[in-house]
């Protein structure tokens, strides 16, 4: 990374490389091309629309959670838009229905209070239904769609084709940051609980999850298990990742603010674990920081920390080369996906500036934020 650019940039500073950005995108076009899926963006991994111009040219469109994410997919990414919610309001779905090519409801009793209404307003919609394979290798149970009483998905059970009028696909999602090899064994859950059902069926949704894009991860076998699905029941079939689009696409650039010392050394930095990467509370997990290693690993060991009166809002401890000073820039790799979605003003500390390093070369700062987004939203 080039060392001007980051003395540059103001911090905190999220740092998106579009040469990194569009070396997945080719992959995940190599898969469209192979296996005959389309792929979508999920706008709830990943929505820095400042780049949708590149992302457009290589996926199908996007996959929103919601109202807003359906508008920022149809005002920003101008491709397809399908739209889940685990509950949809009616005062919300008169607005999505318009702009949404697929509507995926959770439930059999929403389908059937919603359904027709979409359907009157946009005839051109195709419907679907979010079910549940009962079965996942998530690695942890926050984030396990499929677990013991989840609310996501309809199971087998209380799935009802009667009381399904109109319906065209199928969506699962039961992966999170995993292989071809757990979508295998996903598939024949699914397979085997709905087969009666999917031959009736236009298209199916595989969901998120799957770390595609990740070093290691099996291309070829996921593009068989996408054809072998598409021969045998010839349906249209769809992925939708958002972690595999951002993956290692970028950092986020800090700076050292203060180094006090209580024990051990801990340096305190202009960014927050808790606002800023919350996943590596809520996950949790390490992020890498470049330079740094494990503590004790190297010669001076400190703890990163964040800016904020949370006494837990600590990023891990790190050891480096070098003594840290006041000023030296700390730079968290691989911090573009599920962060700025996920950021927050708690404390009323400042977001983080957004820069895009172009395909050019070119670094553009293409959003700053300050005090009325901290005021705005309260």
């Amino acid at each position: 990374m080039n060392s001007k650019i980051i003395t540059n940039l103001p911090t905190p500073c999220w740092l998106l490389s579009e040469k990194q950005l569009e070396s997945n995108l080719k992959l995940l076009k190599y898969i469209k091309d192979k296996s005959g899926a389309k792929i979508l963006l999920a706008l709830k991994g990943y929505a820095l629309y400042q780049s949708f111009d590149l992302i457009s040219k290589y996926l199908d469109g996007c996959c929103a959670s919601g109202l807003h994410e359906a508008l920022l997919a149809r005002e920003e990414f101008k491709k397809e838009v399908h739209t889940y919610s685990p509950a949809f309001k009616e005062e919300d779905l008169v607005h999505i229905a318009p702009i949404s090519n697929h509507i995926v409801f959770n439930s059999v009793p929403q389908y059937q209070q919603y359904a027709k209404k979409a359907k009157n307003i946009n005839p051109d919609i195709s419907l679907g239904l979010r079910v549940n394979p009962e079965f996942s290798h998530s690695p942890k149970e926050i984030y396990n769609p499929c677990g013991l009483y989840s609310r996501l998905g309809t199971t087998l059970v209380n799935f009802d084709i009667t009381k399904l009028e109109g319906i065209e696909g199928l969506h699962f999602h039961a992966l999170c940051e995993q292989g071809s090899d757990a979508l295998e064994d996903v598939l024949k859950h699914f397979e085997d609980k709905f087969k009666d059902y999917i031959p009736q069926m236009k298209w199916i949704n595989f969901g998120g999850g799957h770390h595609i894009t990740k070093k290691g991860y099996d291309i070829e076998k996921l593009i068989s298990l996408i054809q072998t699905f598409k021969a045998k029941y010839d349906i249209e079939v769809y992925l939708e990742p958002g972690e595999a689009i951002g993956w290692q696409t970028g950092v986020l650039i800090t700076s050292v603010l203060d180094i006090v010392h209580n024990g051990i050394d801990i340096a305190i930095l202009d960014t927050s674990a808790e606002a800023h990467m919350p996943d590596t509370i809520i996950m949790p997990y390490r992020a890498d920081v470049l330079g740094g290693s494990q503590a004790g690993e190297k010669a001076y060991t400190y703890r990163l920390a964040g800016n904020t009166c949370l006494a837990g809002d600590i990023m891990g401890d790190y050891s480096f080369d070098k003594p840290l000073n006041i000023g030296d820039k700390i730079i968290f790799e691989d911090q573009i996906h599920y962060t700025m979605v996920k950021a927050t003003t708690f404390n009323g500390i400042k977001l983080p500036s957004i820069a895009i390093e172009r395909l050019n070369n070119d670094i553009e700062i293409v959003k700053s934020f300050g005090y009325k987004e901290f005021k705005n939203r309260l």
